[in-house]
């Protein structure tokens, strides 16, 4: 299953030459994670409260393919690699029609109190497989 998330780049988005700076692709895939996690159902809120964990970006390979500019409407794709009972793999793309400009693998990892690892909780587990 692949969850898709519309971004429209604004200018502020940009660098002087009108194309999306580097940095701010992962802040689209950021936010397109946050709205997948959200529409599982998962409440990051009451994960962090009743569990004692959070989530949290262990790793991220990234290709910036090419370039995004200004006002263009871009999709960002969000597919579940593996769930482990420690970590989460995803691979996110981000695209204006079909064209792959911005492709990132995402490892998550659960941390409890004090950035400790920590298991991700089993109901979790169960929505991802």
């Amino acid at each position: 299953m692949t969850h898709r998330f519309p971004i429209r780049v604004y200018y502020e988005d940009t660098d002087m030459g009108g194309i999306v700076y580097y940095a701010n692709y992962l802040k689209y895939i950021e936010r397109a994670r946050s709205a997948w996690v959200r529409e599982m159902g998962i409440d990051q809120n009451e994960m962090r409260e009743k569990d004692g964990v959070v989530f949290a970006v262990r790793r991220v390979e990234a290709d910036y393919l090419s370039s995004a500019k200004f006002d263009d409407e871009l999709e960002v794709r969000t597919s579940t690699q593996a769930v482990t009972g420690a970590r989460l793999v995803m691979d996110q793309q981000v695209v204006r029609g079909e064209e792959v400009l911005f492709a990132a693998q995402v490892t998550i990892v659960c941390i409890g109190e004090g950035g400790t690892p920590a298991r991700l909780p089993a109901n979790i587990r169960l929505i991802l497989h």
